[in-house]
């Protein structure tokens, strides 16, 4: 791939917040952004140059979009994936359509992960009743039943503690195609966003620790509150996926810290993602600057932090504080232009800047 110089326009499979704000890091560098998607007023349409309202299997709304740009990344995972490599051979799309499929598919991931060396909850594919009862068996209980696509904060998931859960279990989630994963105690969640670039550069940012509330992010502490020598090895577990999946792109890989101190991945997501959002008011280069240099063949930029950060997801009615955010001296708000509050739904987030 040769450098993709600015003045070109990147293409974004996806019109979320996630879009808008690369979208705005794109502009800063000199790029133009042509936003794909079905919804007419998603967030990233109002900051881009170009829009294109279509479903993602519209062949034809695909063909002419892959014209008019020079490269195309994406927002979110669950895109489906045959347009994706459908697309892929048009222009570059990055990360590649393989590792796309790979992080929307939770058995995938998770026997990719495995294949690199680096420890997941156990596991096992299900696809009946009865392959869930002989999973549950090998595993044991409480184990966590998801479906193997589509899943997010929170849901597709069933958490399950008796045998007699399993067959009830199994209804909720209306699917063959599941993964049954061993219940994981851990101490904290943490995540590192990794990119990596065509000629093979990595870079990793700090590690930082996430709260959730209800299965939806709600706090990102960076740099996470561990020892420097488990810092490291999130990072180098984050560095092995990059590298052993060929990433072009950016990358969050999310973990468990367990019990005993070990480390244990839990998924990954091949697109900016909520927990390095502090990056774009507390690092030298944002997680969506970084986004654009990686696709576009850039150098990566350096990830160092300038001062400790502390994220708040900014959920349904709780953007309505954003006045007493606007008026702290070390806040940076960041709304997101939606619309309707709605329970769950991500409106803006505000970096708190603390000293290091």
């Amino acid at each position: 791939m040769s450098l993709v110089p600015p003045g070109s326009t990147i293409g974004i499979l996806g019109g979320g917040q996630l879009g808008r704000m690369l979208a705005i890091a794109a502009a800063e560098l000199g790029y133009r952004t042509h936003i794909y998607c079905p919804e007419a007023t998603a967030p990233a349409s109002e900051v881009a140059a170009l829009n294109t309202v279509a479903t993602y299997d519209n062949a034809k709304a695909m063909a002419e979009f892959a014209k008019k740009v020079s490269v195309v990344t994406y927002e979110f995972e669950n895109i489906p994936a045959a347009p994706v490599e459908a697309l892929a051979k048009l222009v570059p799309v990055f990360p590649s359509p393989a590792v796309l499929s790979i992080s929307q598919h939770r058995l995938k991931e998770k026997t990719a992960i495995k294949h690199l060396g680096i420890g997941t909850a156990p596991f096992a594919a299900v696809n009946s009743l009865a392959a869930l009862k002989e999973a549950a068996n090998s595993i044991g209980l409480p184990a966590v039943l998801k479906t193997c696509r589509m899943g997010y904060d929170g849901k597709g998931q069933v958490m399950v503690k008796m045998q007699d859960e399993l067959e009830a279990a199994w209804s909720t989630l209306k699917t063959d195609d599941a993964i049954l994963e061993g219940f994981v105690n851990f101490t904290m969640e943490i995540s590192v966003i990794v990119a990596r670039n065509e000629a093979g550069e990595v870079a990793c940012y700090p590690a930082v620790e996430n709260i959730h509330k209800h299965h939806i992010l709600a706090e990102t502490i960076a740099p996470a509150r561990i020892s420097e020598a488990l810092a490291t090895k999130a990072e180098q577990v984050a560095r092995t996926i990059a590298e052993g999946l060929k990433l072009v792109g950016l990358m969050a890989v999310e973990m468990f810290v367990t019990d005993d101190g070990d480390i244990l991945v839990n998924e990954t997501a091949p697109r900016p993602h909520n927990s390095g959002h502090w990056t774009i008011d507390a690092c030298i280069t944002s997680q969506f600057a970084q986004t654009v240099r990686a696709v576009c063949g850039l150098p990566l930029g350096s990830t160092r932090a300038l001062c400790n950060a502390r994220m708040l997801n900014l959920i349904g009615d709780e953007v309505n504080e954003w006045p007493r955010y606007a008026a702290m001296e070390n806040a940076k708000l960041h709304l997101y232009g939606k619309a309707e509050a709605r329970p769950g739904r991500k409106m803006g987030h505000v970096t708190l800047l603390l000293a290091k």
